[in-house]
């Protein structure tokens, strides 16, 4: 019943993040460049609670690779921000996710055990579907610094491995793929 919970907690609090800007004004760079520190920002805590709190040591290692893949994201994007000297403008969608990642983080540390195992797993797939579909359709096509594009597109492939890994750990422990 949680795991359920924490599904629906996460995908409100990415529904901004893939629909935001359908039919409404593309973000500027400076937007985009707040949404991928808030998306990075929010699997970089989920990853470091859970580094501490799984059970199964695949899990940990899951939270592992997402604290040290999205702090170097982060890092990246930050040190391009500073050299086009742009400000990451907070905007709705930043501010959903941050907020979203705070709630989940609230709900997972009430679990224990193969529940939080089962529940963190999840939501990183549901996540990562959230972020790719997110890259896809509107922080790639709507940047227009190139340096800032090229960033995008270079990450993109790590988002998509952990992806499959979220899944491939999903399906072990006997959870469903989430939607």
């Amino acid at each position: 019943m949680r795991t359920s919970t924490l599904l629906v907690a996460a995908t409100i609090a990415l529904a901004p993040l893939a629909g935001a800007y359908a039919g409404a004004t593309a973000p500027t760079d400076a937007q985009i460049a707040a949404i991928v520190v808030a998306a990075n920002q929010v699997d970089i805590d989920a990853g470091k609670l859970a580094t501490g709190k799984a059970q199964s040591p695949d899990v940990k290692a899951l939270a592992e690779r997402m604290v040290v893949d999205h702090s170097g994201v982060n890092e990246k994007a930050g040190a391009l921000v500073k050299k086009l000297q742009v400000t990451p403008q907070a905007n709705p969608t930043s501010e959903s996710l941050l907020q979203g990642g705070k709630d989940n983080l609230a709900k997972l540390r009430g679990l224990q055990g193969a529940e939080f195992d089962k529940s963190y797993v999840a939501h990183e797939v549901t996540y990562h579907e959230a972020v790719i579909d997110a890259l896809d359709k509107t922080l790639i096509p709507n940047a227009k610094n190139k340096e800032l594009h090229d960033l995008l597109v270079q990450v993109r492939p790590a988002f998509v491995s952990h992806l499959e890994h979220a899944r491939h750990l999903q399906s072990k422990l006997g959870g469903a793929a989430s939607k």
